[in-house]
């Protein structure tokens, strides 16, 4: 690259970084967190069998997995306005993430909460413990731990898909990358450049996740 491409690159690295992490973390740890929320309650009722309740979650994950992130946040921003319910961008795409966050960990967590040995759920039972209580200090933290590296994972990918919320305006990182590239038309440069932030923010993530297992580890 020569001078221009370089001082274009370096002149635009805040211009970039402010809005990835004002935006894109801040969006992603709000989603991960209500998906985490929404996730729990879906495994758990499927796991439970609630009669009708676990057929509603069975039918959120079957949808919510099985058609592409970017028609969700489409359907949520640009289709519920036909019919009378319009969302601004950034509210929009916290529900999109939300609810596909929380379909893949609910299916994560329930397959970890059924790898617990069931001896462990009958004999709280003898005991006479309540089964939300069973589930909360005996199944739940053994099914978390096991379900870590998998959950982690999901919340890695999201910071990436992150990107995609700038198909509906919200103005994060890749979108950030989008208008300076309109500006100074140095589109491999810069695509580049937001690519190599993403990539930073993952390694941040992922030696986090080493750290945190660890010390799972450790603990258990």
């Amino acid at each position: 690259m020569d001078a221009r491409v370089w001082g274009i690159v370096i002149d635009s690295f805040t211009k970039l970084i402010i809005p990835g992490l004002t935006v894109t973390i801040p969006l992603t740890l709000v989603s991960f967190a209500i998906g985490l929320l929404l996730a729990i309650v879906t495994a758990l009722v499927r796991v439970a069998k609630v009669p009708v309740a676990s057929q509603i979650a069975w039918l959120y994950v079957w949808v919510f997995r099985g058609t592409p992130l970017l028609v969700q946040l489409f359907v949520i921003f640009f289709g519920l306005p036909s019919i009378g319910v319009t969302i601004p961008a950034l509210p929009s795409a916290v529900i999109a993430f939300s609810l596909n966050v929380g379909a893949y960990a609910a299916e994560t967590l329930r397959g970890a909460i059924l790898a617990v040995p069931r001896g462990q759920l009958e004999a709280g039972e003898a005991v006479n413990m309540p089964y939300v209580t069973i589930m909360r200090r005996i199944i739940l933290p053994q099914a978390f731990r096991s379900a870590f590296p998998a959950l982690f994972n999901t919340f890695i990918g999201l910071v990436k898909d992150t990107s995609l919320a700038a198909n509906i305006t919200v103005v994060e990182m890749f979108m950030a990358a989008q208008r300076v590239v309109a500006v100074y038309y140095e589109p491999l440069a810069l695509y580049i450049e937001v690519g190599l932030i993403y990539l930073l923010f993952c390694t941040v993530l992922t030696w986090l996740q080493g750290y945190c297992e660890r010390q799972l580890a450790k603990h258990f």
